[in-house]
């Protein structure tokens, strides 16, 4: 079945290796993270899809109507849209791990997807999440590894919202690490660090 709903960049693993979906923020585009993702998961196969939809030229995976003002209608159907690539690419690759990172606005549209379809991925990485809403309880996340970075003063992602993400994905029994900086939204060594930890665990 061709898997034709974004495009990006996209390698298939080595027998045995992870296949990790790498997600943009706003502005950048499948290039953003694609090269970072194979340094990360040697081996790894790697799908880096662009953004649909357009913000004064800038690619992102879902509308806003203003600086963390969501339109979630289309929130929800972006996010089932992104569901069924997930499983498009799965199909194709059947048996094999699925990991998944994103930066800020790709964060938001990977936590989303987890919140719908917390089967679809084996490891999560948020990478600067501003989720705006008060998710309800989500049953299959127990035990997933979860890692959520952030800067303590980014204007962007506030930080009172990350540790109301952080305290959900714990309720839900997820097996959470925290990486924080005291800088903004910008993103540091010491993320990239952990998270090349995290993918490799």
């Amino acid at each position: 079945m061709a898997i034709t709903h974004y495009q990006g960049l996209s390698e298939k693993p080595h027998p045995g290796r992870p296949l990790v979906f790498a997600f943009h923020g706003t502005g950048g585009d499948e290039n953003q993270f694609y090269g970072l993702a194979q340094q990360l998961v040697p081996g790894g196969g790697v799908i880096s899809p662009r953004g649909d939809v357009s913000e004064m030229g800038a690619a992102r995976f879902f509308k806003r109507t203003g600086e963390g003002v969501y339109d979630m209608d289309d929130l929800a159907a972006r996010t089932q849209k992104m569901v069924e690539y997930v499983e498009a690419h799965k199909r194709d690759i059947p048996d094999t791990q699925v990991f998944g990172f994103g930066y800020s606005n790709g964060a938001n549209i990977l936590a989303s997807v987890v919140m719908a379809r917390p089967d679809l991925f084996d490891r999560v990485a948020l990478l600067h999440p501003l989720i705006t809403w008060d998710p309800g309880r989500v049953d299959g996340l127990a035990k997933t590894p979860v890692l959520i970075s952030a800067g303590r003063h980014d204007p962007i992602a506030l930080w009172d919202r990350t540790t109301a993400l952080i305290e959900w994905f714990e309720k839900q029994d997820a097996a959470v690490t925290v990486e924080a900086h005291e800088g903004g939204h910008e993103l540091r060594q010491s993320e990239i660090e952990a998270l090349a930890a995290f993918l490799s665990e």
